[in-house]
């Protein structure tokens, strides 16, 4: 039996059949320089011309081919038209007002890795590559952060849009002041973006932080400091895109910290301008899957601004980005496809040499595969349990996270950990009597939250806490120290986009960790995506488009900011 296939008519016909005659103005097209290409090969060429307008034509026995430059008439000489394709541009895969709201060129945002491992070097370097980066200041003291900021500033000074950057904002439910310094040094610093992660509802801090600066010019709202809500689940989305609570307006005024018409602003619009959708990724994660938590929170989305009348208050919409199990062209394509405004990348960016982790802990991460990933517990969330991703591959941080864990729910404090439990807690893992972990511990808190060690005296459970948490702090430091004893408890956050992004670099200029750097990662991650999706469209217009089109490997590229 013959094959058969509906072209742009209607009609379902024997692909070696003549088509019948139509009757009525047709659109055609006539060729110039270039005959019409109907091949596999020829469609595949096609898909990499995406910054060119592409005309689908459809031949008499119903072949769908390509052609480009020509004419178009309805003189009924030359090939009948399938469909026009205007050209593609990675700039404007997302939506079009991210770009021009943040200052930058691409759709692309490097986001924060926590320590630091988001260097501000990184931050500068997306920022010259046309995109928005996130400075990594979560589980970083508040001197720290602000010396990044001063290596940022220096290097975008100049630059036309010398805000295209932002920095992280932790949620830090066990040290609640230091999440308010940071926000105070941000306010400071004029620093105009945070993306804040790991919130399940809404704080005080990030409440003053959006509102600040809030003021009306005809007739709507002006934010001067924008919040990125990393969130995973839709809830929690739903608290970032409603109106700011007045219970918490009400406080920031009374406490000097908000004046009454910023409150009076907040409180008609919502704190998040962007809602990054974070799927299954290094770190933090609930281990969602892209397409099916995406659509969900996107819809939502949608719901609250029309009910709040954002667009309206705002003269902008709320936009939603994709984040998680993003490593290669064909997952960002797929994310922009279902309607992301933007996309972000995280655990790609953690093997760039732009990267705060050591040279041990990057080449641990080049040997990434799909399976080379697990799940522990989390530092700032131990008792919570809660869990981050990270690298089993080379590593023992895992395992041993596991066992701390283990023993913090079965023992009431350190003193009642069975002898044998108690030895190999302190050969292997603390390396160090548990009498001198508290010992160090305690210091460390002196100096960073007091309230930290009288809340141990009183309460031997969290005083245990207190030390299991200082190993699994310690191990992500190791891991960016580059520390050779202590090399088997790296954590290193990672998710399995690291594994498929090595698949994809295999054999290519990027698999090498000394030639990974954001720009070429990113640039090649959006031109790869404008390929795909060029690909699609012929292939949705009846093309017999090949697996091959949808293949593209990374090539040194030059873009530009």
């Amino acid at each position: 039996m013959a094959s058969h296939t509906s072209g742009i008519f209607g009609s379902t016909f024997a692909a070696h059949e003549p088509r019948p005659p139509v009757h009525g103005a047709v659109l055609t097209w006539k060729a110039d320089r270039e005959p019409a290409r109907f091949s596999s090969t020829s469609l595949t060429e096609a898909a990499r011309r995406f910054r060119e307008p592409v005309i689908v034509v459809e031949s008499d026995d119903g072949g769908i081919g390509v052609g480009f430059g020509g004419a178009l008439s309805t003189d009924g000489a030359g090939l009948r038209v399938a469909g026009v394709l205007p050209a593609i541009f990675p700039e404007h895969l997302g939506d079009r007002s991210f770009c021009e709201v943040h200052g930058c060129r691409f759709p692309y945002v490097v986001g924060e890795m926590a320590n630091g491992i988001a260097t501000a070097r990184m931050v500068v370097a997306a920022h010259k590559a046309g995109f928005l980066g996130f400075f990594g200041a979560a589980g970083l003291p508040p001197a720290r952060i602000e010396a990044a900021l001063d290596e940022i500033e220096a290097g975008v000074a100049g630059s036309k849009n010398p805000h295209t950057w932002g920095a992280n904002l932790i949620h830090s439910p066990h040290e609640p002041d230091l999440e308010m310094a940071v926000v105070e040094l941000f306010l400071r610093r004029n620093v105009r973006r945070v993306s804040a992660s790991a919130y399940m509802d809404l704080t005080p801090m990030i409440v003053r932080y959006a509102a600040t600066g809030l003021v009306e010019r005809a007739g709507r709202i002006v934010r001067r400091n924008r919040v990125f809500a990393k969130i995973s689940r839709p809830e929690v989305a739903a608290r970032f895109l409603t109106p700011m609570p007045a219970t918490i307006l009400d406080g920031l005024v009374r406490a000097g910290q908000l004046t009454a018409d910023e409150a009076r602003l907040a409180a008609k619009i919502p704190v998040a301008t962007d809602v990054t959708v974070e799927a299954d990724s290094g770190g933090h994660t609930d281990n969602q899957a892209l397409p099916c938590v995406f659509p969900a929170v996107k819809q939502l989305a949608q719901q609250l601004a029309k009910k709040h009348d954002v667009a309206a208050l705002t003269g902008e919409p709320v936009r939603v980005g994709a984040a998680g199990g993003l490593g290669t062209p064909d997952a960002v394509a797929a994310a922009f496809a279902m309607g992301a405004a933007y996309v972000l990348t995280g655990s790609v960016n953690q093997s760039a040499v732009e990267s705060g982790l050591s040279e041990r802990g990057r080449k641990l991460l080049t040997g990434v595969r799909l399976g080379d990933v697990t799940m522990a517990p989390a530092a700032d969330m131990f008792e919570m349990g809660v869990k981050v991703q990270v690298l089993k591959k080379g590593s023992m941080f895992a395992n041993r996270a596991h066992k701390l864990y283990d023993l913090y729910k079965t023992c009431a404090s350190l003193e009642s950990i069975p002898p044998a439990e108690k030895k190999r807690l302190e050969q292997d893992i603390l390396r160090a009597t548990v009498e001198d972990a508290w010992a160090a511990t305690k210091a460390f808190f002196a100096k960073r939250d007091p309230s930290q060690i009288e809340k141990a005296d009183a309460d031997p459970k969290h005083k245990m806490a207190l030390v299991f948490r200082s190993y699994l702090g310690q191990a992500s430091k190791w891991a960016i120290a580059g520390d050779e004893g202590r090399a088997l408890d790296f954590q290193v956050w990672s998710g399995p986009a690291m594994g498929s992004f090595n698949a994809w670099v295999e054999g290519s200029f990027l698999e090498p960790m000394e030639a990974r750097n954001v720009a070429q990662i990113g640039w090649n991650m959006l031109e790869g995506a404008a390929v795909v999706t060029r690909a699609a469209q012929l292939r949705a217009h009846g093309a017999a488009v090949g697996d091959d089109a949808f293949v593209f490997a990374p090539r040194p590229l030059a873009l530009g900011a």
